[in-house]
């Protein structure tokens, strides 16, 4: 079974972390949501109170498939603050295993960790200043997959951006059917 680790911290956007996680758990990837803050209980970015899975200090890690980054403000910023986050982004960027980042993180955590370097990558409209600054080229898509990165715009992308990791991670036909399921398709139609 798939793993997944997503980083919660206080002022992450509600949609753009919860959709990806139902998603997940729908196509049976095991996804563990990681609070970077003192308390198990992290509060999004519209007063919602998430209790995560498990707190920082109690992760490896290191059996991440995918390391995932909602977006939100102050969220983002919160994560890049984060060291034990950057090293763990950054390590798993250098194995070559899977990162994924919505919204605000791709501009405010990925760009200037490095991850973005020479890659084509989409984030918040009006935040991307940093991907060419840092090497990166922005798309404005809804979604972006270069190599073992994978960006996502902000909370309209939240559903095309959980389906293509749970493509990724387990298969399109799994990914396809669990769209199905969730009337997801109607919406394209």
């Amino acid at each position: 079974m798939k793993k997944v680790y997503v980083f919660l911290a206080d002022g992450f956007e509600d949609v753009e972390a919860l959709i990806p996680v139902d998603v997940l758990r729908r196509g049976g990837v095991d996804v563990v949501t990681v609070s970077i803050s003192d308390f198990p209980l992290v509060r999004s970015s519209h007063g919602v109170n998430i209790e995560a899975d498990i707190m920082f200090e109690e992760g490896d890690f290191s059996d991440a498939d995918l390391l995932f980054l909602p977006g939100g403000m102050p969220g983002a910023t919160n994560l890049f603050d984060h060291k034990g986050v950057c090293k763990a982004i950054v390590d798993q960027h250098a194995a070559g295993k899977k990162v994924a980042a919505i919204c605000a993180s791709p501009a405010v955590v990925l760009a200037p960790l490095g991850i973005l370097e020479g890659k084509r990558a989409t984030c918040y409209p009006g935040m991307e200043a940093p991907l060419p600054e840092n090497g990166a080229t922005y798309t404005g898509d809804l979604v972006t997959v270069d190599g073992h990165v994978t960006t996502g715009e902000g909370p309209a992308a939240a559903f095309p951006f959980a389906y293509e990791l749970l493509a990724q991670l387990v298969d399109k036909k799994t990914a396809d059917q669990i769209a199905e399921g969730m009337r997801f398709k109607h919406l394209m139609a």
